[in-house]
């Protein structure tokens, strides 16, 4: 049984782990042929539902935070894997600027900053903190919960350079999403590595591009392992004109609910699923669980409240809510001490460094526990589990239930790797 962890252990996913671990040098290999055509993201955080009867990402994060609910354990798979980062994208690199999210006053979100700088210090990098925050002019001291403190400094931006004053990095690193747009001083820089790429952010990227390249991904996976891809990919479509205040466009949301939920129906009947079907509704750019609802019956688009039309019409910094992607709905048989839990994978270049669960006591099986009330438990990821225990009987050991979660996360960062590619506005457009 996996530590401390109460989990569906039937069924397909049981079968899928099996596979996967029957599979694993097949894999292996698969992924080092993927990564010889495909770059991964710089750094990545997928989060994953278990159901039992079908293990999926149902979000893939390319500007990752929650680095400090690492434990001390994985430090030294994350640092080694920043050097190896590092080193493939700039050797000579000494300095390295982090430009962190604007919310100063987050001691959470502060804490995986510092944790970050620790990453790259130890990889062997000086680092330091620009703000995108035009209110600070000078060096500001920040206290963090544990005592100590982190230094935001003031950007300085030269012709095609972006630095902090007597200090000129070779690498630049993005922690802030991008949700407000990009910035004018981000813009234009040609002389340095900015990561991830700005469109890599929410002002560009939307999350139906990324299942869209995610189940060509799960297709060809599937492919390798003899599957049906539907076992690892959430079935989705899009609505791009939506109101939520006004009301209009919901004609769009309603008829694709009650497509999706039709196909879901139909899956849940071939492989016997005793479930009642939802999909969730959410924002097709933006992050922080902002604009998200599940819905279980076209109808009930019909009957939002004012409550649940404000929370859908705005997301992070604001940003008006347009663009949803309507996602099949993956329930979470993951419990920890009576809370449902989801486990989040944490991938720096293309290696999984470590994870843990998001943990809510007050939401149910099929809502977004990325919420208000959430907290973060290492328990079953305290060791570095990349790799699988032969001969363990599925669903019976940590190592491997991690290894699987450690397969399907690097999926959708291969996923994300295709969708950066796709949507590169540098690419060079071959024509014949």
């Amino acid at each position: 049984m996996v530590p401390h962890l109460i989990t569906a252990l039937t069924g397909p996913i049981n079968e899928l782990e099996q596979r996967m671990l029957e599979s694993m040098p097949a894999i292996e290999r698969w992924f080092r042929l993927e990564w010889m055509e495909h770059t991964p993201p710089f750094y990545t955080s997928v989060d994953l539902r278990n159901a039992g009867f079908k293990l999926a990402p149902v979000d893939t994060n390319l500007y990752p935070g929650g680095f400090n609910n690492l434990t001390e354990q994985m430090l030294p798979l994350a640092v080694q894997a920043a050097m190896a980062a590092i080193e493939k994208i700039c050797p000579e690199a000494k300095n390295l600027l982090l430009i962190p999210e604007k919310h100063t006053r987050n001691t959470f979100y502060l804490m995986n900053v510092a944790r970050l700088m620790e990453i790259f210090t130890l990889a062997g990098l000086n680092v330091r903190l620009g703000t995108l925050d035009e209110t600070i002019t000078v060096p500001t001291q920040l206290n963090l919960p544990d005592g100590s403190t982190l230094a935001l400094e003031p950007l300085v931006r030269s012709k095609h350079r972006l630095g902090l004053k007597n200090f000129d990095p070779c690498t630049i690193l993005l922690n802030n999403d991008l949700s407000a747009g990009i910035p004018e001083i981000l813009q234009g820089l040609h002389e340095q590595y900015l990561l991830p790429p700005l469109h890599a952010g929410w002002a560009v990227r939307r999350k139906s591009q990324h299942f869209h390249a995610y189940e060509e991904v799960a297709k060809k996976f599937a492919k390798l392992l003899g599957m049906d891809p539907w076992l690892i990919n959430p079935m989705y479509s899009r609505c791009g004109e939506v109101d939520f205040q006004e009301g209009t466009g919901t004609e769009c949301l309603q008829s694709n609910v009650d497509a999706l939920l039709t196909k879901i129906r139909r899956k849940y009947k071939e492989y016997g699923i005793n479930e009642k079907p939802f999909v969730i509704v959410k924002a097709d750019n933006g992050t922080y669980g902002m604009g998200i609802m599940t819905v279980r019956d076209a109808k009930e688009l019909t009957e939002l409240n004012r409550r649940t039309r404000n929370k859908m019409s705005v997301t992070k910094d604001n940003q008006t809510l347009s663009e949803v992607i309507i996602q099949e709905g993956v329930p979470t048989y993951e419990r920890i001490n009576e809370a449902v839990a989801e486990p989040v994978v944490y991938m720096i270049d293309r290696y999984v460094v470590g994870g843990f669960y998001r943990v809510h006591a007050e939401r149910g099986v099929d809502e977004n526990l990325n919420a208000p009330g959430a907290s973060f438990v290492p328990l079953a990821f305290a060791e570095p589990t990349r790799l699988p225990r032969p001969g363990a009987k599925p669903g019976a050991s940590a190592p491997n239930r991690f290894y699987m979660y450690g397969v399907v996360g690097r999926l959708a960062m291969l996923a994300a790797s295709y969708e950066l590619e796709a949507t590169d506005p540098d690419a060079e457009v071959y024509t014949d």
